[in-house]
């Protein structure tokens, strides 16, 4: 049996030609990375419209719409707002793992 080809992470499904608005197939991701991603799109002022949707639950795709002023590019701000959101959960688990060191966290126990 042949192996399957590889599968780009992200690839463009729709755009203007200048990238000012385009739709991103995101590869093995779902509804969490594509609300945090959103989310951190619609920070950035130069977004006009951002949304995401998953296809099919059988799909594991996700679509994410973002459409920029000024005819900016879609794929700048795509890029950026990964890297921001990386940067955030890298922050968050800075401070998780300064909680655990620092002993620092309720405890609980199962009581049967």
């Amino acid at each position: 049996m042949a192996a399957a080809a590889p599968v780009d992470k992200i690839k463009v499904l729709k755009s203007s030609p200048d990238l000012s608005a385009a739709t991103y197939q995101i590869h093995d991701e779902s509804h969490t990375i594509g609300n945090a991603l959103r989310w951190m799109l619609m920070k950035n002022p130069k977004v006009e419209f951002c949304g995401y949707s998953v296809p099919h639950p059988s799909e594991n795709v996700i679509n994410v719409r973002i459409q920029m002023y000024d005819n900016l590019s879609s794929l700048d701000a795509l890029i950026t707002a990964l890297a921001d959101l990386d940067k955030v959960c890298e922050s968050v688990e800075d401070a998780y793992i300064a909680s655990l060191r620092e002993d620092k966290f309720e405890r609980w126990e199962e009581r049967t």
